[in-house]
């Protein structure tokens, strides 16, 4: 039970309970953001993520975002969450950093 407990904590903080940490790639500016690609190593496979960020009056403001799609290498996730911050900023603009 502890280690159920452990492994759903690890993944909450971004871990997989392997101990692999998110390869974080270089920062792309995209229409006044930066997307920072952060895949993540899951169960052998690497997960779409990443943090878009954008600065304003009141200070910088990041969203964080991971994905289910999944990819066979770091290079691949890397490449695919660039996509996908493109997209959200497309599809939010602002509105991403607007809290529920």
């Amino acid at each position: 039970m502890a280690s159920f407990f452990g492994d759903f904590f690890n993944k909450l903080v971004g871990g997989d309970g392997s101990g692999g940490e998110p390869v974080v790639g270089d920062p792309v500016e995209y229409n006044g953001y930066v997307i920072r690609p952060a895949p993540r190593q899951d169960n052998g496979r690497w997960l779409t993520a990443g943090i878009v960020s954008k600065s304003f009056d009141d200070g910088d403001k990041e969203h964080h975002f991971v994905r289910a799609e999944t990819h066979g290498n770091p290079d691949d996730a890397t490449s695919f969450s660039i996509t996908k911050g493109k997209q959200i900023v497309d599809d939010l603009g602002d509105r991403m950093f607007k809290s529920k």
